[in-house]
């Protein structure tokens, strides 16, 4: 009879796996990949089919934008409100600081920005002076605004057209960083305003900013 026998071989070596047979195992995500610039933030989240559990599908979440804190003016116009935005853009948070500057801007034109001097309504070109939100008098300032709306778009007697020129000015950036700098009092603030404006009557512009930072009200948008 001939004899029959059986060598057990490793079988490590001779056997190979197969992503199809191997059990289903549900992955914790490690969180979301960093943000791509000039992107919105989103969030991965894995689908996984309940009748087939090997099939996943992948979508992207959004996350909500954070909201921000904004003062805004209770009772004002929409030019006074636009101009109180336009200052917090530029980085200006405190309720004094921002309060002057609309103080002092209600005092020259009450917000209007195609009132000449004496109060008539008009074109830039009509006035020759004394024009505009905080009333360009001098005349390098006065033309230096319609040669700003010239060159970089905009009508000399718009508010926007007329922000923008005041913040090129060279009066505003010597006391821009002053005007960010938080916790003074609305008379500080005005000794910095008189330097950017250089009014020859006061008026009613202190009593119109502190008339102004009690109608200032925070919101979150």
């Amino acid at each position: 009879m001939q004899n029959f026998f059986t060598v057990a071989l490793p079988l490590l070596a001779t056997v190979t796996t197969s992503t199809a047979s191997l059990p289903f195992v549900n992955y914790k995500m490690q969180g979301p990949p960093p943000p791509v610039p000039g992107q919105a933030p989103f969030s991965i989240i894995k689908e996984f089919d309940l009748v087939d559990e090997k099939k996943t599908a992948i979508r992207e979440v959004a996350l909500p934008k954070p909201k921000e804190k904004r003062l805004i003016c209770k009772g004002c116009n929409e030019h006074e409100n636009a101009t109180l935005a336009f200052f917090q853009e530029r980085g200006i948070k405190d309720r004094n600081a921002l309060a002057t500057i609309m103080g002092n801007i209600r005092q020259e034109s009450t917000f209007v920005p195609n009132i000449c001097e004496g109060g008539s309504r008009t074109s830039w070109s009509n006035c020759g002076g004394g024009y505009g939100l905080i009333q360009w008098t001098s005349a390098n300032r006065y033309y230096g605004l319609g040669d700003f709306a010239k060159k970089y778009g905009g009508s000399p007697s718009s508010l926007h057209t007329q922000l923008r020129y005041l913040t090129n000015e060279v009066q505003w950036q010597q006391i821009e960083d002053r005007m960010k700098t938080p916790g003074k009092s609305i008379n500080r603030y005005m000794d910095y305003a008189y330097s950017w404006i250089g009014w020859g009557h006061h008026g009613a512009r202190t009593s119109y900013a502190h008339d102004y930072a009690s109608r200032l009200i925070t919101v979150e948008v």
